[in-house]
């Protein structure tokens, strides 16, 4: 075990042969500063290997020079689409409700008993078919009472005019006084006026059993039944059954108040096409027109209520639906167009690579100005010019690229 010293003599002891001798023992081990030598040296060694290790690998890359950016690396597969030009339309996207073209409620007009439904709820009733049958008893008792009052009136008004003739070639022979003859003149005149009234209530009479058959006013579909048959039934009451007009249809949707004036400035030059999409049938737009513009801006929300009509032969917009719609304002030409997927972003914006002569890619910065499905309408590329499309995240500029199929070309 190495000690170190603690005094600057070595320790005195005694020999055992002579007592009035002092012998030195010797110490194994070493000082402090020794130790700080030791080290420094190895340190010193360690840093000039260092030193000269690093000037190899500078000797060595000096003598290779620089290299390009993706010289020695293998290409990267990507796939790539031109840049296209065409003329594409200016939308407006929003979502409305469809709702039906017309929709009535059938009430009674007269009172009676629900005789027979003529009709299954849901079906589909043209204009003037049969839907309901009311009693029609009561209606053909009144109809039948002014008939017989209507001949008892013209039988009493025949036989006063035959009395007023008499009484009038009297008075002219000087047999009868005038005031005979004026009463005759007006019994007539009051026969005449009961059977206008007769003809009238037979008229009204014939009106209210006509009623007792009630048919559809519109081309439409039945809604649910609110009374069943065999009920009482009174007139104006409860509404008996909604026929709605599907064919057409509408589509009212909302659009922001800054689409207004060019909304307003393109419809007066032509209708404006409207095309909806349902929840899972995206890629089948069914289209329409713009046929109303509301008179008013919601002041709450700034947006304006429009409506558009579709023809609805095939029953695939049904009231109450939810859909996607798209206004067609105008056709903007020369449109640069690029694939959505091939746009990226950094710190200094948007842009997207390039596709070089030399199979090398540049990035160009890009501005955005719209999306139309799945191409974006941009500046700052030209038309026939490459773009990237799949493989960006392994590239930078200047590197080398190997185009490979698309999964559009693999499809094929």
């Amino acid at each position: 075990m190495m000690a170190w010293s603690q005094t600057r003599n070595p320790k005195q002891i005694r020999n055992p042969n002579d007592r009035n001798a002092v012998a030195t023992r010797p110490r194994f081990g070493f000082r402090a500063s020794d130790f700080v030598l030791s080290t420094s040296l190895v340190v010193l060694t360690l840093t000039m290997g260092l030193l000269c290790l690093g000037g190899c690998e500078k000797r060595s890359a000096a003598k290779s020079g620089p290299r390009p950016k993706g010289e020695g690396s293998a290409p990267v597969p990507v796939t790539v689409a031109p840049v296209e030009q065409k003329t594409t339309p200016i939308t407006v996207s929003s979502f409305g409700t469809v709702e039906a073209y017309a929709e009535v409620e059938v009430k009674a007009q007269v009172t009676g008993i629900l005789e027979k439904v003529h009709f299954t709820e849901g079906q589909m009733v043209k204009k003037k078919d049969l839907l309901l049958s009311i009693d029609p008893r009561q209606p053909q008792a009144t109809l039948k009472m002014a008939q017989a009052n209507l001949g008892r009136d013209q039988a009493q008004l025949k036989n006063a005019e035959r009395e007023a003739a008499r009484q009038t070639e009297l008075l002219q022979k000087g047999f009868a006084s005038q005031d005979v003859n004026d009463q005759a003149m007006t019994a007539v005149e009051t026969l005449q006026a009961a059977v206008s009234a007769d003809k009238a209530i037979i008229e009204n009479a014939t009106l209210q059993l006509d009623y007792c058959s009630i048919c559809s006013p519109v081309d439409g579909c039945a809604g649910s039944l609110h009374v069943h048959q065999g009920n009482l039934i009174k007139a104006d009451d409860v509404s008996i059954v909604t026929i709605r007009q599907v064919d057409p249809i509408y589509v009212s949707f909302w659009v922001q108040e800054q689409h207004l004036s060019g909304i307003r400035k393109h419809m007066a030059a032509g209708a404006l096409d409207v095309g909806v999409t349902l929840p899972g049938e995206e890629n089948e737009p069914v289209h329409g027109a713009l046929s109303f513009i509301d008179n008013t801006v919601d002041p709450d929300n700034r947006t304006i209520h429009l409506r558009a009509t579709f023809t609805n032969k095939d029953r695939q917009l049904w009231p109450g639906q939810y859909v996607r719609v798209t206004l067609t304002i105008a056709q903007e030409p020369n449109s640069i167009l690029v694939p959505s997927q091939a746009i990226q972003t950094s710190q200094d914006g948007q842009f997207v690579y390039v596709l070089k002569s030399d199979q090398t890619v540049e990035a160009r910065t890009i501005s955005t100005r719209r999306t139309l499905d799945n191409e974006t309408i941009v500046d700052g590329v030209k038309p026939g010019e490459v773009v990237v499309t799949d493989g960006q995240l392994r590239l930078v500029p200047g590197a080398r690229v190997q185009i490979k199929d698309s999964p559009k070309s693999e499809a094929r």
